[in-house]
């Protein structure tokens, strides 16, 4: 569901601040009917929220799902952080070495 790149720039726009489909379909480049699917599907998922506001449907962020992502995730952090300290230092390695030529 969120490997969908649509869905995520939808997230990110919401994170921003709410907004209606309107605003979404400027934001996003695609069709109205086309982000309304994605919409449903990230009310489904509970990480989206709508409310009417006379004619328009407002869409906000519910981020308390994306807390039980993040749980998941922290063990597998330390394997990013250990790969991107090795590639800090190999980098470091590189610049002193080619400075030193």
């Amino acid at each position: 569901m969120l490997a969908e790149p649509h869905r995520r720039t939808m997230l990110d726009l919401l994170r921003e601040r709410d907004r209606s489909v309107s605003e979404l379909v400027e934001g996003l480049g695609l069709s109205q009917p086309g982000v309304s699917r994605h919409l449903r599907v990230l009310r489904e998922a509970q990480l989206v929220d709508v409310r009417v506001d006379g004619q328009r449907r407002i869409y906000s962020l519910q981020a308390r799902p994306l807390s039980a992502l993040d749980v998941w995730i922290a063990p597998y952090r330390r394997f990013w952080v250990d790969r991107l300290d090795a590639l800090e230092r190999h980098l470091n390695e590189h610049a002193t070495k080619k400075g030193g030529k």
